[in-house]
């Protein structure tokens, strides 16, 4: 049932890409990428807060990816236009890249959660044959800041009115069409090859928009060294 896409593993190749930057000139390839170790992450569009929190996390490690000589890269499920709209009002170091039609998720194999029919027989299997009634169970507060763990769909409202983010018509439309989209996170060395991967919610939606810690991330990064 739809994208049944395996997220790459470590040791395989990275997929070729060339998307759009929000806060550099012109396009950004795999190729301009290589003979650098970088982290990639893939998220949802601006709409997700814990999405953009994570956006700022990983702009505030990039001086220390650096340091241990890995670029910093967030691809973005929001048109460019739209991203350097927000991101010029909140700049950060890592490298923005925008993929309004996840391409590149789908290319890196980050999954997106596709429901069963409620008459299905079928045995779910989260995210690929997902069940609506695990998902409507759900409760999450990964970052602390809600009142109470709230539905998945209930808290993005309540963390984008506390940080006055208004929706547009063209965040939207990213919701209309990628309303499901998970994160991943590929540690890439400077061959190209894939040496870390973290994917959003592995165990099921409970853990959804839990992403890796500055320590993980820093950790990943050391191994390469090793």
């Amino acid at each position: 049932m739809g994208d049944q896409i395996r997220p790459l593993q470590p040791g395989e190749y990275a997929p070729a890409f060339a998307l759009p930057s929000a806060n550099q000139e012109g396009t950004v390839s795999l190729a301009s990428l290589h003979g650098h170790p970088f982290l990639i992450a893939f998220f949802r569009g601006l709409h997700c807060p814990f999405c953009r929190r994570q956006v700022g996390q990983l702009g505030g490690l990039q001086p220390a990816l650096r340091a241990a000589g890995v670029e910093t890269v967030a691809v973005i499920n929001t048109p460019v236009e739209r991203a350097r709209m927000y991101f010029g009002h909140r700049p950060t170091p890592a490298l923005l890249l925008c993929d309004q039609d996840c391409s590149t998720h789908r290319a890196f194999g980050v999954p997106r959660a596709e429901f069963l029919p409620e008459d299905s027989r079928e045995q779910p299997a989260w995210p690929y044959r997902a069940s609506m009634a695990q998902f409507e169970a759900a409760r999450i507060n990964p970052t602390g800041e809600l009142p109470e763990a709230l539905h998945p769909m209930a808290a993005n409202p309540v963390l984008n009115a506390k940080d006055g983010f208004e929706l547009n018509e063209a965040d939207h439309a990213i919701i209309a069409r990628h309303p499901t989209q998970l994160v991943g996170h590929f540690l890439i060395d400077a061959d190209g090859i894939v040496r870390w991967v973290q994917i959003e919610a592995r165990d099921g939606p409970n853990s959804l928009s839990i992403f890796p810690n500055a320590a993980e991330m820093l950790a990943a990064a050391g191994s390469l060294r090793h």
